[in-house]
């Protein structure tokens, strides 16, 4: 992949690029309906595999909150079309470098001096290039460490370019922009928190610290006297991705407990500490030879308020969708039901959001659970999808639950995805 010399920084340069890939869509959409009058093959898969590279490479090249929104929708396989949720899946891995002598000037610029005044070796070629930085493998004092170094422009500019993805994301998720003015906020207040890296220095120092007694977790170890907002220096943990683990020639015993470590993580962090690692995809864990969990990337945690977690967690009681009154009030203080609902709108969300929770709760629901079952995620996605499709019908507003469902969902959702894609049977452990 072709490094990036430069990154657009200003508005107008960032915007141009968002419009050349709107010329680029325009254009495949004339050559699909050309080929459909001229009786050629082009399907509606052609047609989304097109517009999917085309946006992708615009985001590439932007980097930032707008590259980082495309990676968000690529973890979950039930919002876009396969053709766009594969193209974003490779914002985790294979986004283009920074060249070279672009990385020496930043470095210098945030340590004060050239890298090889600081670190005994340096690799100038990035090891990972991502949506908000790169990762170059080092050493400082004789320890092996990874340098984090965000992309020049991005905190500046997540605003402007929420505004200009804005338009793709809703005509792909079929929203209105008044609908989701709430939700946008808490996406670009979770964006900006991951550009400052001393405040994820701290995040990863904190959860390590909390998360001392599990010896099945490592945390890397940082090095905050030469750290800073945009700059980020950790102790290098090796291990393999967690992708690597999606084959099929892994043994099952092998997925169960990789699959029950990570369930078991997450149980801790929001049942005893109600505080998230909210970044559950595969390049942010790693699993070494010992068999332990490596965790990294710690820019983008969610605090889940008491009152939050406690509705959340009601329907682990399955009578819950038996007690119309108690089930009612959960609605409410999810604010899913708004107090001004009218009687049909209260009808469609309590029928249909009593199915959903109760299959979104499923896992919970047994002691343990498969999956590898993929009738499970088919339902899941399914009904999502139908609801949002009645509602649609229906003129009900889009614009429906707490704005701490936003993360906490996404940690679930990428949660189960990643157990999916791992075939990984679990022990669900008891919520008091």
């Amino acid at each position: 992949m072709k490094p990036l010399k430069s990154i657009p920084s200003s508005k107008v340069g960032r915007a141009g690029k968002v419009a050349v890939a709107g010329l680029k869509i325009g254009g495949n959409y004339l050559k699909h309906y050309g080929k459909k009058v001229s009786r050629q093959t082009s399907t509606q898969e052609d047609l989304d595999k097109a517009n999917a590279a085309d946006v992708y490479g615009c985001l590439s090249e932007m980097k930032g909150s707008a590259l980082k929104v495309a990676q968000m929708l690529s973890m979950d396989r039930g919002a876009l079309p396969k053709a766009y949720t594969d193209q974003f899946a490779l914002a985790q891995y294979q986004s283009p470098p920074l060249s070279a002598p672009l990385v020496q000037k930043i470095l210098k610029r945030e340590l004060g001096k050239k890298a090889d005044k600081v670190f005994q070796k340096f690799s100038p070629q990035a090891e990972r290039a991502a949506s908000i930085g790169q990762v170059h493998k080092a050493e400082y004092e004789g320890q092996e460490v990874a340098i984090k170094l965000q992309y020049p422009g991005v905190a500046e500019s997540i605003s402007s370019d929420l505004k200009l993805v804005k338009p793709f994301a809703l005509k792909l998720l079929k929203l209105k922009s008044d609908e989701v003015k709430t939700y946008f906020s808490e996406i670009e207040n979770k964006m900006l928190e991951e550009t400052r890296y001393l405040q994820e220095l701290e995040q990863g120092m904190s959860i390590s610290d909390k998360c001392k007694d599990l010896d099945y977790v490592k945390f890397p170890k940082y090095f905050s006297e030469i750290s800073s907002n945009k700059l980020l220096v950790m102790e290098w943990l090796h291990g393999k991705h967690l992708d690597e683990f999606f084959s099929e020639d892994i043994p099952q015993e092998k997925r169960n407990a990789i699959g029950q470590k990570l369930w078991d993580f997450y149980h801790v962090q929001m049942h005893n500490l109600h505080w998230l690692h909210a970044d559950p995809h595969p390049g942010n864990f790693l699993i070494d030879e010992t068999g332990k969990l490596n965790v990294i990337d710690f820019g983008c945690m969610k605090k889940v308020p008491k009152s939050f977690y406690d509705n959340y967690f009601l329907g682990v009681d399955k009578s819950l969708f038996n007690d119309d009154k108690r089930f009612h009030k959960n609605l409410l203080d999810l604010e899913i039901l708004r107090s001004d609902d009218n009687p049909k709108a209260v009808k469609f969300f309590t029928k249909n959001f009593k199915k959903l929770m109760n299959l979104a709760m499923r896992p919970f629901h047994f002691s343990e659970f498969d999956f590898a079952d993929e009738s499970f995620f088919m339902e899941l996605y399914e009904m999502g999808d139908r609801i949002k499709r009645e509602q649609d019908k229906e003129g009900h507003s889009h614009n429906r639950g707490s704005k701490h469902f936003i993360y906490t969902n996404r940690t679930y959702y990428g949660l189960y995805n990643i157990l999916s894609l791992l075939k990984a049977k679990v022990k669900i452990r008891a919520i008091h």
